[in-house]
């Protein structure tokens, strides 16, 4: 019966979104190219504020120092012909390098035959702009990087690893210029190359970035819960853009609009809070908002954070998917449930990789969502960050039915007495992930106390979420879920978290658990070398801190079984 009745509370909200608004909303805040910390960004924000302090809610717009990277131009001069180029967020910059210029292919994967040819010369290789390829080259000696996109359009990207704001250890910055061109003219700077019949081809480049200290702008907006308002849901999106960037991420910044919009019609049905947070250094500082908000909120976010839903993307013409939307395990339901009440399309969902504005898991809140709607072949469209990301781009009944599922999401988050994350998951992710690791190292490493400790966990939440599953008083409800909150600040970090919970990791792929993927490098190691046994040191106190918070997080669920209140 209550589940009906919230079903029904659900229809009745999802009702009441506008697709035109969200036309508009959008068309407002994609008429000007938002580049981070420019004026042109800054009218979005005040745009975006002006609608929400309309809907009633309390706004704060704060103005903080980032390390931003904006390219400016770039030249392209090959065997005498000039050819159309960009350079990149975080290049080096190079005034008029004179170079000889070799074609790599990355799936050769000997190594060897790429130092002999990369050695002093600048590379010309297939692919998006990426900060793995450049360092493997620059490695080897490269002087410069041009990469070759598949496209009629060159596609902006950022080639750092570094999260965010750097600190003195951070090195994850091209010292190299990097550069991008289309296919077409890709394939004839190839030919020029393979007409020279092994003569090396001169080449002149320029790239020219600005990338300095920059005044950027953060916007948060709440609306306040009614019976755990200190435990907020953060919905976050980011507003800086490349180009006009309808798609990316105007579209994203309407269904936000839209969604404070409807939910403050209906806040006295949130029990918790509703935090809104709008980013800017997303595109040209690697995430530089989100996690400076990390920074400088991390307490409250650690104590109160519930889940972060973050979105990026969406409504575009031909985005026909919504199965493949990102989650983790504890939030699968979560997004399988919301994307179920619009859609019938099956949730498979994929695991998140180290991008996005996923710059919450060190302080221990569990991830829904990112991009959620894609093309059949799988990502955002041709057009995603290019000069074509424009409003012609967008599919309003797309817009609305991905805004319908990011309400439904937020709302049930917000609203159900029992916290919508499933703890059980987590565990049984971080069980499998070491049984896989258990397996790959045989006797070079113990993993025993690991796997005895996580079965201890699994067996106290499950029989926790046993005794929660019926109707509870709110005392009970409340209990409950600091235990739900508190188990995040253990898992999340364990699963998710490499360094300090912190710091940021950088950017990049990312494999659960992975303070200890470097038993996958243990396991191929000679034993009995030098490398082996300091891999296995360092992974020995990797064991103990993982052995041990396991341990903490069982701790607090059998205390949480013997308070009466859940009786």
């Amino acid at each position: 019966m209550a589940e009906l009745q919230q079903q029904l509370e659900v229809d009745s909200i999802l009702h009441e979104i506008d697709h035109d608004l969200l036309l508009e909303y959008n068309r407002q805040i994609a008429k000007e190219i938002r580049l981070s910390g420019s004026e042109e960004e800054l009218r979005a924000f005040h745009y975006i504020k002006e609608q929400l302090e309309d809907f009633g809610l309390t706004t704060e717009l704060t103005i903080n120092k980032a390390y931003i990277s904006i390219p400016v131009r770039a030249e392209l001069e090959v065997g005498g012909i000039s050819f159309a180029a960009i350079t990149h967020s975080m290049s080096a910059r190079a005034e008029q390098l004179n170079t000889h210029l070799r074609f790599i292919n990355l799936k050769d994967t000997d190594h060897n035959i790429w130092a002999n040819q990369v050695t002093g010369h600048a590379v010309i290789v297939h692919g998006l702009a990426n900060g793995p390829t450049i360092y493997r080259l620059q490695q080897l000696g490269a002087a410069a990087v041009i990469f070759i996109n598949s496209g009629a359009y060159t596609h902006e990207m950022i080639v750092s690893s570094v999260w965010g704001n750097p600190t003195p250890e951070d090195d994850g910055y091209p010292s190299i210029p990097v550069l991008s061109v289309n296919h077409s003219d890709g394939e004839q700077i190839k030919s020029l190359i393979a007409a020279g019949d092994g003569e090396i081809l001169e080449i002149t480049l320029t790239a020219e970035v600005r990338t300095d200290w920059v005044d950027i702008p953060t916007l948060v907006a709440e609306i306040q819960g009614t019976k755990e308002p200190e435990s907020f849901v953060l919905f976050s999106g980011h507003v800086d853009s490349w180009h006009y960037g309808a798609m990316d991420n105007g579209s994203a910044n309407a269904v936000m609009v839209e969604t404070a919009r409807v939910l403050s019609l209906h806040r006295d049905a949130l029990r918790r809070s509703v935090r809104f947070a709008f980013w800017s250094g997303h595109s040209h500082g690697r995430y530089a908002g989100s996690a400076l908000y990390s920074d400088l909120h991390w307490e409250d976010l650690h104590e109160n954070g519930v889940l972060h839903i973050n979105i990026d993307s969406v409504g575009a013409k031909g985005a026909s998917h919504l199965g493949a939307a990102n989650t983790m395990a504890e939030t699968r339901t979560l997004c399988a449930d919301a994307i179920r009440i619009v859609t019938d399309e099956p949730f498979r969902g994929s695991p998140f990789g180290r991008s996005g504005d996923q710059s919450f898991w060190g302080a221990g809140l569990p991830s829904a969502f990112m991009g959620l709607s894609y093309q059949p072949e799988g990502w955002f469209g041709w057009w995603w960050h290019t000069t074509e990301d424009t409003l012609d781009k967008i599919d309003g009944d797309y817009l609305a039915r991905d805004c319908k599922v990011y309400v439904a999401a937020v709302y049930h988050a917000a609203s159900a007495p029992i916290i919508p994350i499933d703890q059980r998951q987590a565990i049984r992710t971080l069980s499998e992930r070491i049984g896989y690791y258990t397996e790959l190292i045989g006797d070079k490493l113990d993993l025993s106390r690991l796997t005895s400790r996580v079965q201890q966990l699994q067996d106290a939440t499950d029989h926790f979420y046993d005794r929660i599953g019926s109707s509870l008083p709110d005392t009970s409800v409340a209990e409950a879920n600091r235990t739900i909150l508190s188990l995040s600040r253990w898992l999340v970090p364990i699963n998710y978290v490499r360094g300090s919970r912190y710091d940021h990791d950088a950017a990049g792929s990312h494999s659960l658990v992975p303070a200890l993927s470097d038993i996958e490098l243990l396991a191929i190691a000679e034993v009995g070398s030098e490398a082996f046994f300091k891999l296995r040191t360092s992974l020995i106190r990797q064991v103990n801190r993982i052995s041990y918070e396991i341990k903490q997080a069982e701790r607090l669920v059998v205390e949480a079984e013997k308070n009466p209140v859940l009786s």
